[in-house]
């Protein structure tokens, strides 16, 4: 099964709908909270070119944020991405 990393809020709907996914087909993933945590905020963005949360990696792949998840749900390639 794939590494997956999920930069995340605790009050952010997209990031509870990312790990809703996620926890439904029974996939363990690393949570990094940024509330709070101005540096851990800055790591994330310079990573992932992105401010707003959530944003996901896949193994070393970034995926983007929630849409971009669920949209690779829709397209039928996240499960092969997890290695389900």
């Amino acid at each position: 099964m794939a590494h997956v990393i999920v930069y995340s809020s605790d009050w952010c709907p997209y990031c509870m709908r990312a790990k809703g996914l996620l926890t439904g087909k029974g996939v363990e993933f690393q949570e990094i909270k940024v509330d709070g945590k101005p540096a851990v905020r800055a790591e994330m963005a310079n990573k992932a070119g992105r401010t707003s949360v959530p944003q996901i990696w896949i193994d070393d792949q970034h995926v983007g944020g929630c849409d971009d998840l669920y949209a690779l749900e829709r397209a039928g390639k996240l499960d092969t991405l997890l290695g389900l």
